[in-house]
Order: structure tokens, then sequence, then C-alpha cells
């Protein structure tokens, strides 16, 4: 057996992928069986079963040993999507996105309801009641009317498909002819357009200026038949989150995705960025 450790990978404690006498597989696990990195991990494996492969890999084996969780997975071969202006990558993840959106639609797989957690979040309002000194001048001036639209999100977001509300580069895997999603640890019960808001997020943090971003999700059926309204209070709730956790728990890639759900946010309110 031989063991090669990826450069990639935030959640985990252990990852790497396994070439064993029958084939490769991708293991990850972490020392934490009873905290909420263990109870992630444990979401991942429930809800891997009702994912079709063209969708993600099969998961071989969860084992818990010691303080450890461990799952296997069916070894993916494949890049990290390239979300850039130009990328070949871009329609292959439109491609996964529509079959994410279409085939999970309804499923009945145990997650947690989104729409929950972002009311305990509540961002904006966490932030009108300390407001930070260096938040954006007209968000400043405008808290109330955010928060009401953080609020409108909170419905509007509530559904029963199954969101994995954490789609980006290192959770996509892309090969030449298709793209799969990994790590579904964060998947959610919601509106299954909020995935594609959440990308295009990423795409904006990649370099679209936010009307290319939305022209390419227009691909994506689910939301070409999203209200306005509806996508402008995602993307609302989407800037607050970012401006939120940036000061609250702050990583170095948090400022880039403020700064470009903040543009998002004030383009789909007609603010000039």
């Amino acid at each position: 057996m031989r063991a090669d450790i990826p450069v990639a990978g935030r959640n985990s404690d252990f990852s790497a992928v396994l070439h064993l006498a029958d084939g490769r597989l991708f293991c990850k696990g972490i020392a934490e069986a009873g905290g909420r990195r263990g109870r992630m991990h444990r979401h991942e494996a429930e809800v891997n079963g009702w994912l079709p492969t063209a969708i993600a890999p099969r998961l071989r084996w969860c084992v818990e040993v010691d303080d450890w969780v461990l799952l296997g997975f069916d070894h993916v071969d494949g890049h990290h999507a390239d979300l850039s202006p130009g990328s070949a990558d871009l329609n292959l993840v439109a491609d996964l996105v529509t079959v994410v959106t279409r085939d999970l639609a309804r499923c009945p797989a145990p997650a947690p309801r989104l729409a929950e957690q972002w009311a305990r979040l509540a961002a904006w309002r966490r932030l009108a009641e300390d407001i930070p000194d260096d938040l954006d001048p007209w968000a400043r001036v405008h808290l109330k009317a955010l928060s009401g639209w953080e609020q409108r999100a909170v419905e509007l977001v509530d559904g029963d498909d199954l969101a994995h509300t954490d789609l980006h580069p290192l959770n996509i895997l892309v090969s030449d002819t298709t793209a799969r999603a990994v790590d579904w640890a964060w998947s959610r019960r919601a509106n299954a357009a909020v995935d594609v808001a959440f990308l295009i997020t990423r795409l904006v943090d990649a370099g679209h200026t936010p009307a290319a971003a939305e022209r390419w999700a227009e691909n994506v059926p689910v939301w070409r038949e999203v209200p306005q309204d509806t996508g402008t209070a995602f993307a609302v709730a989407i800037w607050g989150m970012w401006e939120y956790l940036q000061r609250d728990q702050p990583l170095p890639h948090r400022a880039a995705l403020t700064a470009a759900a903040r543009s998002w946010a004030r383009t789909r309110l007609g603010l000039s960025d």
C-alpha cells in the first residue's frame, strides 16, 4: 500500500489517496470524534448514500477508532475547478450545479435546515448591535434595510432540496468531461438556488464582474426561475455572512470573499461599487 498526501484541504486532520491492491481510495479523517468536526464527518457519511455517483464519489466505509472518524471514498481523478474568466471548467461546473439542483430536489436525506442556521447567525443584526469601525459606509447607514433583506432571505432559503452550501474550487473536481462535488459535510435542506448564489460570489472572487457571474448563473435552470427579490435577498444575506465571519472567525481568504459578496450585493441593490 502507498499513500499520497494532497496539498489542499482545510477541515480534516488527515487526508490521503490510498493505493491499495484492488484500486485507489481517498481517505480523510479527524481526531475529534466527539466534537463539531466529528459530527460534520458523520453527517457527510450519512448523506453520501443519497448522492448519485454522477454528483459525488461513493463512500466505501466510515470507521471510528479511538478518537478518530475516518471516511474512505472512491478516488476521483481530476483537478480543482478553475472559476476564473474564460476557464474551460465553467461550463462543466454549470452542468454539475444543474444536475445537483435537479436531482437532489426534495431529497429526503437527513440534514439540518439552512434557514434555521441563517436565522441563528443573523449576521446583519449582529453587525448592527456592534458596528465595526471599518464597515462599508453605505451599509452602516442602511443596516436596518439590510437586516430586513436578511430576514426575507431566511424565509426564502427554506426548502426541501439538498444543497451542498460550500461549493468552491477545492470542493469541485473536474475531469475532461465532468465535474463532481466533494465534501458534503455542510449540506443542508434548503432552496436549491442558494448553491448558485454561493457560487456567484465565488465567481466574483475569481475575477468575474457581478454581471458576468450572473450571466454564468443563467446557465443553471433553477437560477433562471428565481424571482429578482429572492436573488437580492440571497446576495445581501451572503454579504452579511462574510462581513460577520471575517471579523468573528478571521481566515486569510475571507477578506476577498467579503469584498466579492459586497460587490455582488451592491450591484443587486442598484449601487455602484
